[in-house]
């Protein structure tokens, strides 16, 4: 099931020392996302606010929450993303 909003499924960027490294080397960014959401769903959700494909998608659990590293598709820039969003 397509959730109402991409606000829905992704909560905010996760930023540390680590995930600012998977940006650089990996192309990859970290966000925290809402309990019981699937890969698809953040796949949609991601596509849909940031207009870019995405390659692939590891989710974590951890002790402060679910995370999705999202890794984009070939021909976008993780680091032009956090630029946009602010993490830089």
């Amino acid at each position: 099931m397509i959730p109402h909003s991409p606000h829905s499924v992704l909560l905010h960027p996760y930023v540390t020392e680590k995930t600012l490294n998977l940006m650089e080397v990996h192309n990859s960014l970290v966000f925290a996302v809402r309990e019981g959401s699937t890969k698809p769903q953040i796949k949609w959700a991601f596509e849909m606010m940031f207009e870019v494909k995405v390659d692939s998608i590891k989710v974590k659990h951890g002790k402060f929450g679910k995370h999705a590293i999202i890794k984009l598709g070939e021909g976008y820039n993780a680091e032009d993303i956090g630029m946009r969003i602010g993490i830089f």
